[in-house]
């Protein structure tokens, strides 16, 4: 993809934030705010303590920058969300390694790497107990958080070369949670590559249980077929985890794995103690396309009931209901071009023509963490085709991105915001906005109540990476180094 010449810098881009009708929350002083969970906290909502509002928003500028030298596959550098808890940064970048950074001003506290350890990612840890919470593309860690001292690791949990971990774990109760998926740094979907959710014992490492997402058996033919795994952190509540599960795969080929190919694009509920499955939702059964059902389940309420909120590559959202598993409502977010129920007619005996793009593509759709709060989703979403014949090419040409928000009442649509580039950054919310960060490294606020676009940034290169917000700070990364600027980890200040 080329990338365009962009403007650096901030800006105010409305002048309507005044008459704003959601109002801003009490907001967080610096220093008493933290986001200490990959997705913010249990229920995945990337709802931060902030004092940053749409009043306040242009006063937010660049308090320091370090340089993201670490490198994953593509030469992609970060797609972590960072965590930010009591004076320090906490990140892990695509090579694994972990940094602790002093908040006021960016200097390295201290680094643990592992070498030869490179991620696709999304990866990065969880803060939890006075320990940092991560993986390496084969095995899980514990890390002392003021030191940065190792405190365990876990036996390898990769059962072979075409396996790997690429999420940030989730951390409950005394038990890490943490997932494989079929494939790594160097290769995807190789046949044999299965995904396993572990639940790990958080004070020594050791396996407690663990669930296979797909069976070993990858529906009778184990060295053609993969599948399955959990690329983003679960939702933990009581006693219950859910998580969203991914792909099966070959694709679009998928005459080696007739039927619904259980349990990938799947929202799974488990009892949190045993790994015993209490229900499954799967929204997409038989999937040929590389649709994973990827993004972090999140949990919330809505008319009267607990509810999960799922979303994927298929560029759909759902609202399931907690206790059942029942599906509520199903809405299509995004660019969609007729391909929907082509799962259903190669179930069926009628394996569609595959002439043409077909959107989403396989980069496109819901592709990183949606953010909910008071009663509404906001999704980003990238719209991006891909042409499967005569093999698989993604069509940057025309790529762009949205930011919607969803009534979880209803399903229904509320606001639909374009952007010119992919929205790969997920959804933050901070009070009366919604922040997220696109392809072409801009750094966007939207406001939450008609999803205007309210302020802007220009990042120093391109990026893939989300942010967190705590008090009046705001961490993200420019990830993607190429001709026109080198990758960094920012932090914004208000004032």
């Amino acid at each position: 993809m080329a990338f365009p010449a962009t403007r650096r810098g901030c800006l105010a881009v409305a002048l309507s934030i005044a008459v704003a009708t959601l109002a801003a929350g009490p907001g967080a002083a610096a220093g008493t705010a933290a986001w200490t969970a990959p997705n913010g906290d249990l229920d995945n909502t990337r709802v931060a303590t902030s004092s940053i509002t749409a009043a306040n928003v242009s006063s937010l500028k660049v308090a320091w920058k370090v340089p993201l030298t670490g490198v994953g596959a593509d030469d992609y550098r970060f797609a972590a969300t960072p965590l930010i808890a009591g004076g320090v940064v906490y990140t892990q970048d695509l090579a694994s390694t972990v940094t602790a950074y002093r908040e006021s001003n960016g200097s390295v506290l201290w680094t643990h790497a592992f070498p030869d350890a490179p991620s696709a990612g999304p990866n990065g840890v969880t803060l939890a107990g006075g320990r940092l919470y991560g993986a390496t593309p084969t095995y899980a860690f514990a890390l002392d958080a003021a030191t940065g001292s190792l405190v365990w690791r876990s036996v390898t949990l990769t059962r072979n070369g075409h396996e790997g971990i690429d999420m940030a774990p989730t951390v409950a109760n005394g038990i890490v949670y943490v997932s494989t998926v079929p494939g790594n740094a160097s290769s995807f979907y190789a046949g044999g590559g299965i995904g396993r959710l572990f639940a790990l014992d958080a004070r020594t490492g050791k396996v407690r249980w663990r669930f296979n997402t797909v069976p070993a058996s990858l529906w009778g033919k184990p060295g053609v077929n993969a599948g399955g795994g959990v690329w983003y952190s679960p939702a933990v509540s009581g006693n219950a985890v859910y998580a969203d599960i991914g792909n099966p795969a070959p694709f679009p080929n998928a005459a080696s794995r007739p039927g619904p190919n259980l349990y990938t694009d799947s929202v799974v509920k488990l009892d949190a103690s045993t790994g015993k499955l209490i229900w499954y939702r799967q929204v997409l059964p038989h999937d040929l396309y590389d649709w994973d059902l990827e993004a972090p389940p999140v949990l919330t309420t809505a008319g009267g009931r607990s509810i999960v909120v799922a979303a994927g590559k298929m560029g759909d959202v759902y609202g399931v209901d907690a206790t059942t598993g029942s599906l509520l409502w199903k809405t299509p977010v995004g660019i969609h071009d007729g391909h929907d129920n082509d799962d259903e007619q190669a179930m069926d005996g009628s394996p569609p023509s595959l002439a043409g793009v077909v959107y989403p593509g396989s980069y496109g759709g819901v592709l990183t963490p949606l953010a909910v709060a008071d009663g509404v989703a906001y999704v980003p979403i990238v719209d991006l085709g891909t042409a499967w014949l005569p093999q698989e090419t993604q069509q940057w040409s025309s790529a762009a991105g949205e930011l919607d928000a969803v009534e979880l009442d209803t399903g229904k649509l509320l606001w639909s915001t374009k952007l010119a580039s992919p929205v790969f950054g997920a959804a933050t919310v901070s009070n009366d906005l919604v922040f997220t960060t696109t392809f072409a490294g801009a750094l966007v606020a939207v406001s939450r109540s008609n999803g205007r676009v309210v302020w802007r940034c220009e990042l120093p290169t391109s990026t893939n990476a989300p942010l967190a917000i705590a008090g009046n700070v705001l961490v993200t990364a420019a990830s993607i180094p190429h001709d026109s600027g080198e990758a960094e980890l920012i932090a914004f200040r208000l004032g």
